[in-house]
């Protein structure tokens, strides 16, 4: 029996080898294409600074205000990234996102006006004639590739979800010991907050749209669904159920952060009928209590009790999925909103009694004996109106606004009872 002779030489050595060269492979890849990418993007930036912003500012066509809101930081980050395109093209990409970083407030002053920037371009397009022509004549130019100003106003905010990605790829295949490790993982966090911006103003952008549109829908002014920190979760056709056994009616409901809106659709003989809806309830829920009852629908769909201070609701569907999915969106809006507004409030400075020297207590003492019984009173009374919460009067829950749940604070007695002990607390946390 014979043996073949073994590899020569150590195999760990040629593993850590061979996925060494793999990374540098894909991190040559990457790093080709970010530069490709860049000296693309360059070029379009340079067309919007080039034909719009400079032309427009040397001819007057649009007001200082008006082309600062379209346009906002386009042409600074024009100068940014073109001093930025020299470092990758030249193979430093550390340095480069390492002096781009400091400056990437101007990515954060174009995210945060994009929204007011369309709207401003819109306007502009319907009512001022000379800017409408002119728009037209410079996107006939063959430089723009038959881009409309648009479909480029966007690319800065594009460009930054590139770079998460790029950057990304590029920290994973480069070894922790080269020099640029550091400086490409302080980049990817970098760009990695003006992405998460990017995000957050896209979702509040999406839920102002949201409450718009149902504030459209309900007919007259009563209902007011735009306020400030609402958010849109969910809307559907719900049957509620009445306390005397009557027939189940159909509902539309819109859930809200807040509260859930109870709505039915306007009459045969109205003008909008079909596409307005009536509210005729709002139920906030802070102090809201979700259960899901069963044994009511014979296994088909579901039911489900909604408590509130003043009313108990119960809505039924005979979708068992659709019902389950109200079910964790009103735990879930519910138990977010228990946790928001739930706030540990410590006693007030004023509610404690200082501590006293030896001889302060003696002095106290007499001069709390030279005091009428009224005056004692009196102090105790001042002392109670120091601790409470708001001029209103002991109960601060009831003077916050919509959604709020802390801690009640409340008198443990009445003031006539405490005036035998003047130097106690009078304002204890419950």
């Amino acid at each position: 029996m014979s043996f073949s002779p073994g590899p020569v030489g150590p195999v760990g050595q040629h593993t850590i080898q061979e996925q060494r060269d793999r990374w540098e492979r894909k991190r040559s890849r990457t790093a080709r294409e970010l530069v490709q990418t860049e000296q693309r993007y360059v070029e379009q930036l340079e067309l919007v600074t080039t034909y719009f912003v400079e032309i427009l500012k040397a001819k007057g066509t649009l007001r200082q205000d008006i082309r600062e809101s379209i346009f906002s930081s386009i042409k600074s980050i024009h100068s940014l990234n073109q001093t930025l395109l020299v470092h990758l093209e030249n193979g430093y990409y550390g340095r480069g996102f390492e002096q781009v970083c400091p400056r990437l407030h101007l990515y954060m002053t174009y995210v945060d006006n994009f929204q007011n920037a369309r709207k401003v371009l819109g306007i502009q397009l319907k009512k001022n004639t000379a800017f409408r022509r002119f728009k037209k004549l410079q996107e006939s130019r063959p430089e723009f590739q038959n881009f409309k100003l648009e479909e480029l106003l966007p690319l800065p905010i594009q460009r930054i979800q590139q770079y998460t990605h790029f950057l990304r790829d590029l920290t994973e295949n480069t070894s922790a010991d080269n020099p640029e490790f550091q400086q490409l993982s302080k980049a990817l966090n970098a760009v990695s907050e003006v992405s998460q911006r990017i995000q957050d103003n896209a979702r509040r952008h999406e839920n102002d749209l949201q409450l718009q549109r149902v504030q459209k829908l309900l007919k007259g002014r009563k209902t007011k669904v735009l306020a400030p920190g609402r958010w849109y979760i969910r809307e559907g056709w719900l049957r509620t159920v009445p306390p005397k056994g009557a027939e189940a009616k159909p509902k539309m409901f819109f859930l809200f952060s807040d509260m859930l809106l109870q709505a039915k659709r306007c009459g045969p003989l109205h003008l909008t009928s079909g596409v307005e809806f009536v509210g005729q309830h709002a139920f906030p829920l802070k102090d809201c209590t979700v259960d899901k009852v069963f044994g009511h629908t014979k296994s088909q769909g579901g039911l489900l009790s909604l408590t509130f201070p003043k009313a108990k609701v119960l809505l039924m569907s005979s979708d068992q999925e659709n019902i389950n999915d109200w079910y964790q969106s009103l735990s879930s809006a519910v138990g977010k909103l228990r946790s928001k507004n739930t706030v540990v409030h410590k006693r007030d400075e004023l509610c404690r009694s200082p501590l006293l020297s030896t001889t302060d207590s003696q002095q106290t003492a007499s001069t709390a004996s030279n005091i009428t019984p009224g005056r004692k009173r009196n102090m105790v009374s001042v002392q109670t109106s120091e601790c409470a919460y708001s001029p209103s009067g002991p109960w601060p829950v009831s003077a916050e606004p919509d959604g709020s749940a802390s801690k009640r604070m409340k008198l443990s007695q009445p003031a006539a009872e405490n005036a035998v002990e003047p130097s106690g607390y009078s304002c204890a946390i419950l």
